[in-house]
């Protein structure tokens, strides 16, 4: 049956009418199981441009370790992570991930390294997909194709690989998979079926199971930001708004300098790569009071989110009061910019086939590119040089017959010249262009959300993620929405989002309520009324007019939820014989849904209860209970019939409708 079918005429069975007024329960006698005792938190940021971990004991929660020093590394670019990128062998067998991955792939001759399949920057897939299934695809370097999971579900078992055996190294003695809690983090503005994507993929990757889901947390990233945010101490961030010296640096200097040596302390004390949290509450967090807002702008390498929390006194739990908003807007737009420069100057159909014919050459010119993105800045004067690949200069002659040199004189793209050491010399303007479309989609989103209603008197941004270590971001929030706010951004910036999922799965509740993404309701019969039903939803069934296809709402969009949260609706069996009950989820981006057919209606769940060979003398009216539980980044849902208490359960699933 199709998504759109209606639930009357599905399976034969008349479907369920609602039996009585809608009520919600606190869910206080929480039937999950014990909270099993794990001994280590681990936790992956699988990021669009670089990927990493870090862990905890559980013994010692204020000890966040970030992952081994990783081989390789590019000039200019120091941290923690790794990019994420993928090798398969011709024969699609896993061969390596990282600055591993990419280097094999570079020294592979040409002629070979057309068979290997080499992936990059493939997280943004599951965002741009919108019809995301198991099925899903994605094209390697070559334009071969593989399933998305598979490549997911690789990337994810090397890192389950590398963190055990860093326990293990570490302890002395093997490290069992059951004895890790895992928490994966993705972007809030992630719809649905991507959050169960990254589930699936792990459960393929074997750190959890859906008979043991329990042992694998997706996390929100803004929302693990946001938890780091809260133990900052004063020497740990650098306050863009203050005019008062931040780590003994003059605000004149803070942009730049302050952050360079601010690097600098931090490396130095890196060699452990232990960083302590402490167990207080930093004194910014400290100035922040019962209700107050602050924003978190999480801004990485594919996406930039925004979520708005407020503090919940005394224990300092987070509310979310704007449901997480953003965009592809992250540094990938700088690197896009840049494609489209070189398109301009050499023409797109030279950078297509060279993209293609040397897909190696264009990985390093890239690299290349990213160092010198790095290095752009506000106050910047002398030029970038940015080294063009041997085979680029070799090939564009090939191609066109004549030199780079000649290209870049012909092209007049103003700003950006051919120095005779064999690179393109950008001015600080030129790079500065090129960031420009996407840090203005930022600031212009940004400002969207800061007119909302719920938004007003915000007291801090936390600028976080990748991204937010560019002085060209950091600069443009700090001028757009300094005066309403304190625009404050953490030391290691690039870690804060794995640092704070480490906490968050140390301590999951410390969320207390979150906006629901969806409506979320079932799709049931009422009892047919003249003038207020259309009439070709009009179903009349053993002399009963039935009204067909109506949602019946359990949840709204962003509407409040608490964590745990249960929501209970009874219904009844239309037809009392009814052996086979078959309940249908629905969910949509809309708040007000009247029937499940409207345009936006997505099937995500269906609940089957089978009553044969229960007792027949049940009550005339069966009722059937339906649960449905919010809160966490993932829902559950549970049909019971009372009589006989004979109960199934269902987690809500988006990807197999």
């Amino acid at each position: 049956t199709s998504a759109y079918s209606s639930p009357a005429k599905s399976l034969g069975d008349p479907g369920i009418t609602p039996l009585s007024p809608s009520h919600i329960v606190k869910d206080s006698d929480a039937d999950d199981a014990v909270e099993q005792l794990f001994l280590v938190v681990v936790a992956i940021d699988f990021g669009t441009t670089s990927s990493g971990y870090a862990y905890s004991f559980t013994k010692e929660p204020e000890c966040i370790h970030v992952m081994r020093r990783w081989e390789g590394g590019d000039p200019g670019v120091s941290n923690q992570k790794t990019p994420t990128t993928i090798l398969l062998t011709p024969e699609r067998k896993f061969h390596s991930f990282g600055y591993a991955a990419r280097d094999f792939y570079h020294d592979l001759d040409p002629t070979e390294s057309k068979h290997w399949l080499y992936f990059e920057k493939f997280k943004m897939k599951l965002h741009t997909t919108g019809n995301l299934t198991m099925e899903t695809d994605l094209t390697a370097a070559n334009g071969k194709k593989v399933k998305a999971l598979e490549i997911f579900a690789y990337a994810l078992q090397f890192f389950k690989e590398q963190a055990l055996k860093e326990l293990s190294d570490q302890g002395g003695s093997d490290f069992e998979n059951t004895e890790v809690r895992w928490v994966i983090t993705v972007p809030a503005i992630w719809k649905q079926p991507a959050k169960q994507f990254m589930r699936q993929a792990a459960y393929k990757a074997g750190m959890a199971s859906p008979e043991n889901p329990e042992q694998l947390i997706i996390a929100l990233e803004p929302e693990a930001a946001s938890i780091y945010c809260r133990k900052l101490r004063l020497h740990q961030m650098i306050d863009l708004s203050s005019r008062a010296p931040v780590n003994g640096y003059s605000p004149s200097d803070t942009i730049g300098t302050g952050f360079t040596q601010g690097k600098e302390h931090v490396r130095r004390n890196r060699q452990s790569r232990t960083f302590m949290v402490e167990n207080v509450i930093g004194e910014i967090w400290s100035e922040l009071e019962e209700g107050d807002r602050y924003i978190v702008v999480d801004s990485g390498g594919g996406t930039v989110d925004m979520t708005v929390h407020q503090i919940r006194l005394p224990e300092g739990h987070l509310k979310e009061l704007y449901k997480a908003t953003g965009g592809p807007y992250g540094s990938l737009g700088v690197d896009y910019e840049f494609e489209k420069l070189l398109c301009k100057i050499f023409g797109e159909d030279f950078i297509e086939q060279f993209k293609i014919k040397r897909p190696a050459a264009w990985v390093d010119l890239m690299i290349a590119f990213e160092s010198r993105k790095r290095a752009a800045a506000p106050d910047r004067t002398n030029p970038l040089n940015i080294t063009l690949p041997f085979s680029f200069i070799d090939y564009y002659k090939k191609f066109r017959g004549h030199s780079v040199e000649h290209a870049l004189r012909k092209s007049n793209v103003d700003f950006v010249k051919w120095s005779s050491q064999g690179m393109l010399r950008m001015s600080p303007d030129a790079m500065n262009a090129l960031f420009k479309p996407t840090i203005d989609q930022i600031i212009q989103h940004l400002s969207e959300v800061f007119d909302k209603p719920e938004v007003s008197n915000v007291k801090f941004l936390f600028l976080v993620g990748g991204f937010a270590e560019s002085p060209l971001l950091q600069q443009a929030v700090q001028s757009a929405f300094g005066s309403r706010c304190r625009v404050i951004i953490p030391q290691d910036v690039g870690l804060t989002i794995l640092k704070g999922a480490v906490l968050f799965g140390l301590d999951p509740a410390v969320i207390k309520v979150r906006r629901s993404p969806l409506t979320y309701g079932v799709g049931v019969l009422n009892r047919f009324v003249e003038g207020k039903h259309p009439p070709e939803k009009l179903l009349v069934k053993d002399g009963t007019r039935w009204c067909t296809d109506v949602f019946d709402k359990f949840i709204s969009a962003d509407q409040s939820v608490a964590l745990g949260e249960t929501v209970t609706r009874s219904y009844t069996p239309a037809k009392p014989s009814q052996l086979v009950i078959v309940i249908n989820i629905y969910s949509s981006e809309q708040d007000n849904v009247s029937f499940i057919t409207e345009p936006g209606v997505k099937k995500c769940g269906t609940l089957r209860l089978d009553l044969t060979g229960t007792d027949a003398s049940v009550p005339n009216r069966r009722e059937i209970k339906t649960l449905m539980q919010f809160g966490d980044t993932e829902i559950k849902a549970m049909a019971v019939d009372v009589a006989t208490s004979k109960s199934v359960k269902v987690g809500i699933d988006f990807l197999n409708y």
